[in-house]
Order: structure tokens, then sequence, then C-alpha cells
């Protein structure tokens, strides 16, 4: 199974998400083809009512703790209730750049 798939599995069975995307964006960094190492994920779910975002991240960093250990080197999350998602109109901020990008390493 691919790294994303198992991102998005795992988070799926923990959160029971209203609505869930699992973007790999290794691709915008200087990294060889086909790694699976940068991921964004934005999750909207039920179980953020009354969490600050960082007991929201410190949950998701534990479902995902052999995932952090091994392959994936970044994880931006995006996480929000169902109000907050709606207040947003469904945009999620963009990631940005790679700092790192065109550098070896």
């Amino acid at each position: 199974m691919m790294i994303r798939e198992q991102i998005e599995t795992k988070i799926r069975a923990e959160f029971t998400p209203l609505y869930l995307e699992v973007v790999d964006e290794s691709y915008r960094h200087n990294v060889p083809a086909g790694s699976e190492s940068h991921f964004k994920v934005v999750l909207v779910s039920d179980r953020f009512n009354g969490e600050r975002i960082l007991s929201r991240h410190r949950a998701i960093y534990g479902v995902l703790a052999d995932e952090l250990a091994g392959p994936v080197h970044a994880l931006a999350l995006h996480t929000y209730t169902v109000k907050e998602w709606e207040g947003l109109q469904d945009k999620v901020p963009a990631s940005p750049p790679c700092r790192g990008a065109g550098v070896p390493g």
C-alpha cells in the first residue's frame, strides 16, 4: 500500500472524517522521483469540536507515528470542525513553496 493510502486509511479509521483530502506534495520538493515524503492533509471532523489546533495535530501525529518515524518528512495539517470548514467555504490555504527547492541534499 502506498504511503498516501496508509495515511488516509488510518485517519479515516480514527477520526471518521466528514471531509478528508491527503495530497502527496513530494513533487514540490527536492527529493528523488517517486518519493512519498511530503504530504498535506485536510481533515474535517466532529471530533475536533472544542479542541485547540495543537491538540488536533497531536492526535493526528499519534495516529501516524509509524509514518512520521519513517518515510514521511513533512506533514502539513489543516484541521477543521464542520463550522470552521463552512466558514472557509471549502477553501484551504495553499502550501508554501519549498524553501529547499533546487538545493542538492
